[in-house]
């Protein structure tokens, strides 16, 4: 008596689990090797991103949306918001780094404390 096609299918090891699982562990192990770099890349894009949106915005007095266009290629990642009330530009790089330039009067922008 011959199988049907769907009791063969439903024996059949899922190959597209396995290749998941192989790709996850690989990128995590890329991720894990790469922290060093990741991690100072993402400190130094943060602080940077977050000092010039700053002065930026509140030394030049223009919109974040026209700051936007002064990130250097490579920056994509970092997302900024400001907050008028502190005067305050918060850069974030995903899962890595944030850094928070505030302006002061006589100072320009500085840079908040930061564990680097």
């Amino acid at each position: 008596m011959a199988k049907s096609p769907s009791s063969r299918s439903a024996r059949r090891p899922r190959y597209g689990l396995w290749l998941l699982a192989v790709i996850a562990l690989a990128v995590g192990g890329a991720a894990w090797a790469f922290r060093e770099p990741i991690n100072g890349y993402g400190s130094i894009a943060s602080a940077y991103s977050a000092r010039v949106a700053c002065s930026c915005r509140y030394v030049a007095g223009r919109s974040l949306e026209d700051c936007r266009k002064d990130k250097l290629s490579g920056m994509e990642a970092v997302t900024l918001v400001d907050d008028d009330e502190t005067k305050s530009v918060t850069a974030r790089f995903p899962l890595v780094a944030e850094a928070t330039a505030t302006y002061r009067k006589g100072y320009g922008c500085v840079l908040e404390p930061w564990e680097g």
